[in-house]
């Protein structure tokens, strides 16, 4: 859970020109209105299974409980949790991903929408970006 009075001193900072949230929290609700936008990385339920178990073979921080695996491949599948945002393809190389983070932020600046501006399924966590 994400802390809401910590969340809008950050998106109320003006030290930067854009703030990015990453990850996700099940309070979304509470805090989602001080976002411009939100971002949501999707992947295949194939993807996400490989990376999952890359987690479980690795040195990285984090792996996933059984209990929780299967809490997030259920979230996955049923897009539950996963709020509403401008849907970004993460299957694609972090270089890819994080151009089209900022190709939509640009569109924004312009008064454009980006393409797929709606996207209602998807991981259980959702980065999200507040741009000032």
């Amino acid at each position: 859970m994400w802390h809401v009075q910590k969340v809008a001193a950050l998106v109320a900072n003006d030290d930067a020109e854009e703030t990015f949230f990453c990850g996700g929290s099940r309070n979304f609700p509470q805090f989602i209105e001080l976002f411009d936008a939100v971002f949501v990385l999707t992947v295949d339920r194939d993807t996400l299974i490989r990376r999952l178990d890359e987690r479980n073979s690795d040195d990285s921080e984090w792996h996933p409980a059984q209990g929780e695996r299967e809490l997030i491949e259920r979230l996955h599948a049923t897009g539950e949790g996963t709020p509403p945002g401008i849907a970004i393809d993460a299957t694609a190389p972090i270089a890819r991903v994080v151009d089209a983070i900022l190709e939509a932020i640009a569109l924004r600046q312009l008064g454009d929408d980006p393409p797929d501006s709606t996207c209602t399924s998807g991981p259980s966590l959702a980065p999200i970006t507040h741009e000032k």
